[in-house]
């Protein structure tokens, strides 16, 4: 029978019958009982006659095609026709160097010899995973708010039902389950108020212009939404420093807009330079329109912490340009260096009087990840605004009712680091020698770091004033720069992805922070136990020497 009068089967009677190919090219067409009925033979079928069968049943590749045997169409979104903005996101703290080290665990899970026992993953803040134990205190309200029956077990001490008690009562339904105001939770915005006065020695805060946010990056995010407009050499450029935090360089690269990089003097422990900030803006004014600042204080992944005068020529700077400043403090809790302090952009801006604390922005931002706390995965934090235009504060309080709200139980946990213990009360001094203890070790880790690394020749670090990072510049021989070239990789992410292969430490090359030409470097973070930290940067410093002698 010839092939062109196969339509006497519609696509919906042939799903009835059992189709199968014979030795010489014919397709035999069977009932369900195996009753030969039609075998079909040259000439070969029609692509619209192919297409009506089904290629389950006659082995051919799956396609998607309509009833009346229309040619299927593509994709709606493809590689092409997505978001260009998206494609130009990078996030180097999870990326290729990440994903391998996940899978070299999967690898060794299933009892694959590698030259290494365990893979030590020293890439991200992430102080639980690292092994760092949370606060006694903080988990037990967050085990009361969750489970109120639990406010009648007499083995949880008053002060942390008393906590949990009113954080219900705030939210509503009294259950952290529901929604709360797109701004946060009244109570606990009350409490970062006050908290921020005691911090900042008694200046006036709003708890208006607070917004509790999803960790800080949902802050960051949401105000360089505000921020980013125009078009060409209109378009929004904001100044970043370079080494940066990834998240910056990926927010703007989503948002279409301009990245401004300064560089931070690794001659001068990574300070911060105003000549530089003065060369970066007006070199950006010829492409862009430069309206925004942003300074991480202590600095990730540089680790250093900013002085006060380096804080009043900052705010000078951004007063005289006319640039909205936003300050990254979630580090604030996290200095080591004997000399060095904590200055807030706000407290610093108030003391340098009406001419600056009445007209320049700001916007800073804390968290529950890091400090003592390590409490990555609750994804709390806040924001707070300072001389914000009305208008454009109504405009925010409207973006961020998009999202209805943080996490209710991210913002429960921002009111006990706001509002811990106090002196007299049952658990205060279970919840002080905790937090000295993690924080002193912290400072002992970051000494450790330092002093290691510095042995190593070919390896030099600057002092991890505070912050949870080391952030040493590494050499590279030349014939290793050849071959990473050669690989279409970036030197630092083949000398690190090198490390990985052969010690199962995971950090991230400095690339992906951004550095001076001709520099290498690579973030690890010094949160691991001190015992495995040792083994750690023993593992390093044997790795560089048998790489440099290699490529020598």
């Amino acid at each position: 029978m010839a092939a062109a009068r196969i339509g006497w089967l519609s696509p919906r009677k042939l799903a009835r019958f059992r189709l199968s190919w014979r030795r010489g090219g014919s397709l035999a067409i069977s009932s369900g009982g195996g009753r030969m009925l039609r075998a079909l033979t040259s000439p070969p079928l029609p692509a619209r006659a192919m297409a009506s069968l089904s290629s389950t049943r006659c082995g051919l590749p799956k396609e998607s095609v309509t009833e009346n045997g229309a040619s299927p169409r593509g994709k709606v979104l493809t590689i092409d026709t997505m978001n260009p903005t998206v494609k130009m996101v990078e996030y180097a703290v999870r990326g290729p160097i990440v994903q391998r080290a996940v899978e070299l665990e999967k690898e060794l899970s299933e009892g694959r010899k590698k030259p290494f026992e365990e893979v030590i993953k020293a890439n991200i803040g992430d102080a639980h995973a690292m092994g760092q134990q949370p606060i006694t205190f903080f988990r037990q309200v967050l085990a009361l708010c969750s489970y109120p029956e639990l406010l009648n077990d007499c083995t949880f001490p008053e002060d942390a039902k008393s906590r949990a008690r009113r954080i219900l009562q705030s939210c509503s339904g009294h259950s952290m389950g529901s929604y709360s105001a797109s701004q946060g939770i009244d109570s606990v915005r009350q409490d970062v108020a006050s908290y921020i006065e005691q911090r900042d020695s008694g200046v006036y805060c709003d708890p208006d212009n607070i917004y509790l946010t999803t960790g800080a990056s949902d802050g960051i995010v949401t105000m360089l939404k505000l921020l980013v407009c125009g078009e060409g050499t209109t378009r929004t450029g904001v100044m970043i420093s370079i080494p940066q935090y990834p998240l910056y360089s990926a927010a703007l690269a989503e948002l279409g807009a301009v990245q401004i990089n300064y560089y931070l003097n690794e001659e001068k422990c990574w300070s911060l330079d105003i000549s530089e900030l003065q060369r970066a803006l007006e070199d950006a004014r010829s492409y862009c329109n430069p309206r925004a600042l942003c300074i991480i204080n202590p600095g990730n992944p540089t680790g250093q912490v900013q002085n006060r005068k380096c804080i009043e020529d900052v705010i000078r700077f951004a007063a005289k340009e006319r640039l909205f400043l936003m300050a990254d403090e979630v580090y604030q809790d996290n200095v080591y260096a004997e000399g060095c302090q904590f200055h807030s952009f706000k407290k610093v801006l108030f003391e340098m009087g009406p001419e600056y604390s009445n007209t320049v922005e700001l916007a800073s931002f804390h968290s529950t990840s890091k400090c003592y706390m390590g409490e990555c995965g609750f994804r709390g934090g806040y924001m707070e605004i300072i001389n914000m235009d009305d208008e454009v504060k109504a405009q925010l309080t409207k973006l961020v009712s998009v999202r209805l709200c943080p996490p209710v139980p991210g913002q429960a946990l921002m009111d006990l680091v706001v509002n811990p213990p106090q002196p007299g009360e049952p658990s205060y001094d279970q919840f002080l020698k905790e937090r000295t203890a993690t924080l002193n070790a912290l400072a002992e880790k970051a000494k450790l770091t330092q002093e290691v690394l510095n042995t190593v020749p070919g390896i030099s670090c600057n002092p991890v004033q505070g912050a949870m990072y080391s952030f040493p510049r590494i050499s590279i021989p030349e014939k290793a720069v050849k071959e990473a070239t050669e690989k279409g990789q970036q030197p630092d992410m083949f000398y690190c992805m090198r490390l990985l292969e052969e010690t199962g430490i995971c950090l991230v090359p400095g690339s992906g922070f951004g550095q001076k030409d001709g520099t290498y470097h690579f973030r690890m973070t010094i949160l691991p136990p001190a015992d495995k930290l040792k083994i750690l940067l023993s593992k390093v410093k044997e790795f560089h020497q048998r790489f440099t002698q290699q490529y020598s």
